[in-house]
């Protein structure tokens, strides 16, 4: 092994990566240097290479690493072998302080660690004390597992919405599906805030997983009338305010007529100025109480938010082009700026504080409704270049980095997400407290937390700006330590765990995944019985026979990330019986055609108007109808479809019995499937030519349905009663 490569294996940046089984690709040596930089190694010339080894083999010799993680049942640790005689104490969190040593129990929490050797020399480093696993999430099922649905709010509109779904209509969601059906869950998009446009007239992205900060939620979310101060305007403020009602009531009826898309600057513009007036009567004392707990409870990283907030109102969002030294959230300049914005700044706090609220609310509706877990959060696996985390915490983030997927079956150029990664050194000196801070606030609210790409947690596909991503590098993570973190603060909430474990994922993972405790993700069209197939190939190929039995596609299946897109045979559907427990099981995701969609077959014709297909319409709809056979065959033998074959709502209910008889945890019910909706939320690969993440719940020929629509629906309720009575949930008892 050549210098570079050992300096980047002991940086823990992998020099080669595998697109497919057994298929080796070499990382090239420029994007190592790049990567290795970006971690603050110099690998620029031999000598930086020499000079970079011979720092680490000192810093090797640390007694101490910055960050040691301590599993409370088992007493597996990180800590390194240490010099005989060597003393261990630890500082709780709490102000305590405890020996370390055999048999000596230590509470879960993020603690100090401190060490003196017998030589004399001493260290302190970050010790996490955490539980081996994550909990599992409860139901009210007979056998403990649960339904739920899973929705992005945004689509979610009421009679009472502003042009998009709030923070008041997941509420009601949460209250009626629970109460009404048994539902345990309701899983969402991620709310993190948004990076506004970055000049007036231009949209706002509207990816929720590109945004702004993933500490605080955004505000555009809330419903404005249940701020308490709203009642309390008057006059010519509550006159302004009616007229914004019934401005934001036209936008909701454009959106439910069919007239146009959600338009979420819109809805933005009219709730600021809702705001605005509302930000004008004094908050009463227990109230006031309660914002200024909320302050000091979030410190720092709420008023870094808005300080960003307020500077991006003045300079744009993208803090790498404002005024000299405004780019250092720790200057002088921003200081003094920040004093003299406080107004703005402490507004963008109050919403902050009015949303967390709202959330609180909402969770309180799902637990009240008998929910067993309520709202299931989702971790967007980054954040935007420009927004309020990446300026607030520059040390803990890569510069000139993105996260992405390296080229493979599905994808053969790769994927760049334009992310900026975690430094996985900077974590373990911050002994991981931003990541458990992103959790944590994400768990204030929730009954579990589902977590994109969780695979991150062990390595990102780093990809160095102005570069391609083929040209990228897998960089690992101490999974250790992020699933330590993530199994305490999943604890101190009383939370589970879901991880989108769906596309690349290197051998070990799910099992490591599942012996901690996170579900995985099993997406019906994805659980085939890839083993199987793999068998009878070998088999014909030698003339033998294929060993009985089978094998989860949660294990085995390609890694296309995907739609498997018909180039060759599919391998045959897996039974129910042969999925895994561990997991979440859905027919689809927010990236992916609704149950309605694929049974018809207009998603390929969906793909081929937007000229995504690799091959002509014909062969497409051929390979698509002979998948989709082969499905409702299974159903048939299963005496799942009892009303036959031709009736598509009959067909849906179908799925989801099928998903019934699975083993699986927790099952999800993809909202728009309630109602035959057949448009996609989200089409990856596309922008402009598909109205991404701007699209309300519709019926199956498109027209759009409230939530008060969708509660009176007979096909709705027939639906989710399916569910009920599979999973053997008492009706109506929260």
């Amino acid at each position: 092994m050549g210098r570079l490569a050992r300096l980047a294996a002991a940086h823990g940046v992998c020099t080669s990566y595998e697109p497919v089984a057994g298929q080796r690709v070499d990382v090239p040596d420029d994007s190592v240097v790049a990567v290795l930089a970006a971690l603050g190694v110099d690998a620029s010339t031999p000598h930086a290479v020499r000079e970079a080894l011979a720092q680490h083999e000192r810093d090797s010799l640390r007694l101490l690493p910055h960050t040691v993680v301590l599993r409370a049942e088992s007493a597996q640790s990180t800590l390194p072998a240490l010099p005989e005689g060597t003393v261990l104490r630890v500082d709780t969190e709490s102000g305590g302080t405890h020996d370390w040593g055999p048999g000596a129990p230590l509470p879960l929490g993020a603690h100090t660690l401190r060490a003196r050797a017998p030589d004399g020399r001493a260290a302190h480093a970050a010790l996490l004390v955490v539980p081996d696993r994550v909990r599992g999430p409860g139901g009210r099922g007979a056998d403990g597992r649960g339904f739920g649905l899973l929705t992005q709010l945004y689509s979610l509109l009421s009679e009472r919405s502003w042009g998009m779904g709030d923070l008041g209509d997941l509420g009601e969601l949460a209250a009626w599906s629970g109460r009404a059906h048994g539902a345990d869950f309701v899983q969402l998009g991620p709310l993190h805030a948004a990076v506004p446009a970055a000049e007036p007239g231009a949209p706002t992205d509207p990816s929720p997983y590109r945004p702004s900060t993933r500490r605080f939620p955004d505000p555009v979310h809330l419903r404005i009338e249940a701020v308490p101060e709203y009642a309390l305007l008057t006059g010519d403020a509550r006159r302004q305010a009616g007229e914004l009602l019934e401005r934001a009531g036209q936008l909701r009826d454009a959106v439910l007529r069919k007239e146009a898309h959600i338009d979420r600057d819109a809805v933005w513009e009219l709730k600021l100025a809702a705001l605005e007036l509302i930000r004008q009567v004094p908050l009463g004392p227990g109230r006031r109480a309660a914002y200024c707990d909320f302050l000091a409870e979030r410190g720092e990283s709420l008023e870094d938010h808005a300080t960003w907030c307020a500077l991006a109102e003045l300079h744009g969002p993208d803090w790498r082009a404002w005024p000299a030294g405004l780019d250092d959230p720790r200057s002088l300049r921003t200081a003094r700026v920040r004093g003299e914005l406080m107004d703005r700044v402490d507004f963008h706090s109050w919403l902050a504080w009015l949303t967390d609220e709202q959330l609180a609310g909402a969770q309180r509706a799902a637990r009240e409704a008998g929910m067993a877990v309520g709202l299931v959060h989702d971790l967007a696996v980054g954040v935007h270049p420009h927004g309020a985390d990446s300026w607030a915490q520059q040390d803990v983030f890569a510069a000139g980095m993105s996260v992405g997927a390296p080229p493979d079956a599905f994808n053969p150029h790769g994927q760049d997400w334009g992310l900026p990664p975690w430094r996985p050194d900077a974590l373990a000196r911050h002994g991981y407290a931003p990541y458990r801070e992103v959790l944590a606030g994400l768990l204030r609210h929730s009954g579990a937390l589902r977590i994109d790409h969780v695979m991150g947690l062990f390595r990102l596909w780093w990809v160095p700006e102005g570069r391609p991503p083929t040209e990228g590098a897998y960089v690992r993570y101490d999974a250790e330590a992020m699933l330590g973190a993530l199994a305490l603060e999943a604890h101190r909430a009383g939370a589970a765990v879901i991880g989108e474990d769906l596309g690349t994922v290197e051998p070990g993972v799910r099992e490591e995944l599942a012996a901690r405790g996170v579900l995985g993700t099993s997406v019906l069209w994805f659980e085939r019985d890839y083993a199987r197939a793999a068998e009878t190939r070998t088999a014909a190929a030698s003339g033998t026979e294929p060993k009985s039995g089978t094998a989860s596609a949660s294990d085995t299946a390609p890694a296309d990330g995907g739609e498997r897109n018909g180039h060759a045979a599919e391998p045959r559907p897996l039974p129910p019986e042969d999925w895994r427990a561990g997991c979440l099981a859905t027919a689809t995701t927010h990236d992916l055609p609704p149950v309605a969609a694929r049974l018809s077959g207009s998603h390929v014709e969906l793909r081929e108007r937007l000229g995504m297909l690799e091959r002509p319409l014909l062969a497409e709809q051929s390979a698509d109808a002979v998948e989709t056979a082969g499905w409702l065959g299974l159903f048939h033998r299963l005496g799942l479809l009892p009303e036959g074959a031709g009736d598509e709502e009959a067909e849906i209910k179908a799925v989801h019995r099928f998903l019934v008889r699975t083993p699986a945890r927790m099952l999800g019910v993809w909202l728009p499937d309630t109602v035959g909706d057949r448009r996609p939320q989200n089409v990856p690969g596309t922008c402009r030519e598909y109205p991404n993440w701007r699209l309300p719940v519709a019926d199956a020929d498109g027209t759009p349905l409230s939530l008060e629509d969708l509660a009176a629906s007979p096909r709705v309720h027939a639906l989710l009663d399916e569910l009920r009575r599979g999973l053997d949930v008492p009706p109506n008892t929260p």
